[in-house]
């Protein structure tokens, strides 16, 4: 259940297909409507659906994280029924990436409320989370930016480590389903045959970061009863592709639902850059309010900033 205090981070989001690639791109390329621009740049769809499905430059961006020394601004504000800030933290922190290892040091911290516990534990949830996302503890080796033959599963993994595994499997591939989540396992392939249909999916031409971009949208549609409410979870996903590279540089999804024994209402944003060749996120931004049955409801947002990228 804890996975739900995960949920509402974001945080991410990438539009996956099922396995039976031609079949199902063609499913989606009849319910994708294109803007004129589209049509007159004779953007050829099924190819780009088929690029969406093995995207990987989303999830490779994070991965880049783990071999670059970065510095971060970060803002993590808790709230009460009335938007006001009970508790909150803001710090300015270091990676260091060396010899392979990366580690971190604080190099500036302002709290108040009751961030912290008397342990100086995380009080809430969503700090917690932040923290397991954003913050390196100790000293950390070995790892890498690969992305081909990485799997995510949560077999053999408990507690924490099985809630941050199931929210990366939401994070990077939203379309597919997640084991573990309870009443709404069926309802994350928004490109499942009886998922789809209460979504309305477009391509169109915009900038994004200065740069020509592909925005493919899929957004629940307009006037759904509650019923049909009650079949998705994802509100909408926005995500830009560059044109000339098809790397993304901007993500956006909203999601939400209610039910018995939880409820949760959440938006993220996470914006690219660009660092010695490789892409980056640069912003992460979260706005997340969630309740579970005898669990105090917490209500999060919070702003990563990275900056000063080194190799």
């Amino acid at each position: 259940m804890k996975l739900w205090f995960f949920l509402i981070c974001n945080c991410s989001f990438l539009a996956a297909f099922s396995q039976n690639d031609s079949s199902d791109v063609e499913a989606v390329r009849r319910m994708v409507n294109l803007s004129e621009v589209v049509v007159r740049s004779n953007l050829n769809v099924p190819a780009f659906l088929l690029r969406i499905k093995d995207d990987t430059s989303f999830y490779k961006a994070f991965r880049n994280l783990r071999i670059v020394g970065f510095t971060s601004y970060n803002d993590i504000r808790m709230l009460n029924k009335k938007q006001n800030v009970t508790a909150s933290l803001q710090s300015k922190t270091r990676q260091i990436y060396q010899d392979s290892c990366r580690s971190m040091e604080v190099i500036e911290e302002k709290t108040s409320g009751d961030i912290y516990n008397k342990r100086h534990q995380w009080n809430y949830y969503t700090a917690q989370l932040y923290a397991s996302l954003f913050f390196t503890d100790g000293k950390v080796c070995g790892q890498t930016n690969i992305v081909a033959g990485t799997e995510r599963n949560i077999e053999n993994k408990k507690g924490v480590d099985k809630h941050k595994e199931q929210l990366k499997m939401l994070f990077f591939n939203p379309g597919k389903k997640i084991p573990g989540i309870p009443f709404i396992g069926d309802k994350l392939d928004i490109f499942d045959a009886r998922v789809a249909r209460y979504y309305n999916y477009n391509i169109d031409i915009a900038e994004m970061n200065k740069q020509s971009c592909y925005v493919f949208t899929i957004k629940a549609k307009p006037g759904l009863t509650g019923s049909e409410k009650d079949q998705i979870v994802f509100d909408g996903i926005t995500t830009w592709f560059n044109t000339n590279t098809m790397a993304i540089v901007a993500r956006n999804y909203d999601l939400s639902y209610n039910a018995a024994l939880y409820d949760f209402d959440v938006h993220m944003e996470v914006k690219m850059t660009q660092f010695d060749g490789m892409i980056v996120p640069n912003i992460i931004r979260y706005n997340g309010n969630w309740h579970v049955l005898f669990k105090k409801r917490e209500h999060g947002v919070f702003t990563a900033t990275l900056f000063d990228f080194t190799d």
